[in-house]
């Protein structure tokens, strides 16, 4: 069922780009990435971790390329990757430059970092030669000397004098396929640059909350910071940093999209919190529902609500509903309307079987 939502959010416009086949900026979906922490010159677990990420709903992935030996081994990974590769390059322009000829969409390069203007122009003659996009990627820990001894300390008007400085650099160069990203570890730094260089450039956002911590901490930072900025129409691709599982960071970015209505991917699930008035036990069947209904890319909504307060007013909302009612047994909602009582201990495996059948009749549309 599609609700309407109570706002809808006004993306702020921005220059189209892409990166291999994916369009980012303009009017494009806003599109996820994560990052491989395999050694890259492993390179059949990094193949396999790429591809995980691409299925779990990854649009690019980035890969670090710390030495000759990964962008020589960046060549077969970029040949079995399902999705565009960003190459993630520090200190050493030749590996930015290998990376481009190997087969990367998009190189990831820290100005500040770099070193001089002779190095970051070869990395674009590089760029432009092979059909590949840069990512100018601003942080608070590597500020360009000069501007970090004006203003102090890492500051949003740092950040986004960094930026502007690049950008510059760039364009001198006839060369316009570029987002830019200014992240911090710090929230409130993160959210006053990003806003600060909304205004002053049209080129597309890399939104990100930098070393964010671990999954829980970092989920919660990222999802205030990113999506405070997503609310203000602000961003066209994300990434979550989390010391955790690569995999983790696509679940919650996609789960901020979907959240605010910005991605449609996979089954939502609406639940409560248990109390003593649920008829079953919510929480444990939410999480076996989770992992069940994990293959589902089709959108879908499902409730899965104990009792009968707010239960059938969720489901009179949702594709399929479960409104706890007696000791035994249930109440099923399909399309927003009551179905039929089902016992609870059937109730995983009707609604895996239904939410299928949803998904198999939507995709033959």
């Amino acid at each position: 069922m599609n609700i309407r939502p109570f706002r809808e959010i006004k993306r702020n416009k921005t220059k189209e780009i892409k990166v291999g086949d994916v369009k980012i900026g303009n009017n494009n979906p806003i599109t996820v990435q994560s990052m491989t922490n395999t050694l890259t010159t492993d390179i059949d677990s990094t193949i396999k971790q790429i591809n995980e990420l691409a299925e779990e709903g990854a649009d690019l992935v980035r890969v670090s390329v710390p030495d000759q030996e990964s962008s020589k081994a960046l060549k077969k990974i970029a040949n079995e990757s399902s999705v565009p590769l960003i190459a993630d390059i520090h200190y050493h322009y030749k590996r930015a430059i290998e990376s481009a000829e190997n087969g990367a969409k998009c190189l990831r390069i820290n100005p500040g970092n770099i070193g001089d203007k002779f190095k970051i122009k070869e990395i674009i003659s590089a760029a432009k030669n092979n059909n590949c996009a840069l990512r100018i990627g601003v942080n608070a820990g590597s500020l360009e000397k000069d501007i970090l001894e004006k203003y102090k300390e890492p500051c949003p008007e740092a950040l986004v004098e960094s930026a502007i400085r690049n950008i510059k650099i760039i364009e001198d160069q006839s060369f316009f396929n570029f987002k830019i990203s200014v992240k911090s570890s710090d929230v409130f730094l993160s959210i006053a640059a990003y806003r600060q260089l909304s205004k002053v450039t049209d080129y597309p956002l890399h939104l990100g909350i930098t070393e964010a911590g671990g999954f829980v901490p970092g989920s919660v930072k990222s999802s205030i910071g990113v999506g405070s900025l997503l609310l203000d129409g602000i961003g066209d691709t994300i990434r979550i940093s989390l010391s955790d599982d690569p995999l983790s960071e696509i679940k919650i970015a996609n789960e901020i999209l979907k959240s605010l209505g910005l991605r449609h991917r996979g089954v939502k699930i609406i639940s409560c919190p248990s109390c003593a008035r649920q008829g079953f036990n919510v929480i444990e069947t939410v999480k076996i529902l989770e992992k069940k209904l994990s293959h589902i890319k089709t959108p879908i909504t499902l409730s899965i609500i104990g009792c009968v307060v707010n239960g059938p007013g969720e489901a009179a909302q949702t594709d399929i509903g479960i409104t706890g009612g007696g000791k035994d047994s249930s109440m099923l909602y399909l399309n927003g309307l009551q179905s039929e009582k089902l016992p609870n201990s059937s109730i995983i495996a009707r609604v895996v079987s239904l939410v299928e059948k949803k998904a198999n009749e939507l995709n033959k549309k």
